[in-house]
């Protein structure tokens, strides 16, 4: 995923926070393959590159680990339903 595509998840028309939403990009691309099981495929399938970028958003709109007065999630519902197809399974 890049970062343009993230900006435009998260409707962003600047650069200042470039740096920051690529860690978030590189860090959502992680946790998909590490659910997975699996590197992220190139090309990569629509459902894992919806979950990336719902990841990376949350993460960057959700910056602490606890939220005072909300419903915490650690993950975005969703995302979890995205990758399930994708997940190799190991008995």
């Amino acid at each position: 995923m890049s970062v343009e595509e993230l900006k435009a998840q998260l409707n962003l028309d600047h650069d200042l926070d470039d740096a920051l939403l690529s860690s978030k990009i590189d860090a959502a691309e992680a946790y998909a393959a590490g659910f997975t099981g699996a590197p992220i495929p190139t090309p990569c399938p629509a459902e894992i590159k919806q979950a990336v970028l719902m990841l990376a958003s949350y993460w960057y709109e959700v910056r602490e680990a606890a939220l005072v007065g909300g419903n915490p999630y650690a993950v975005p519902y969703g995302a979890h339903d995205l990758l399930q197809p994708h997940r190799a399974w190991v008995v």
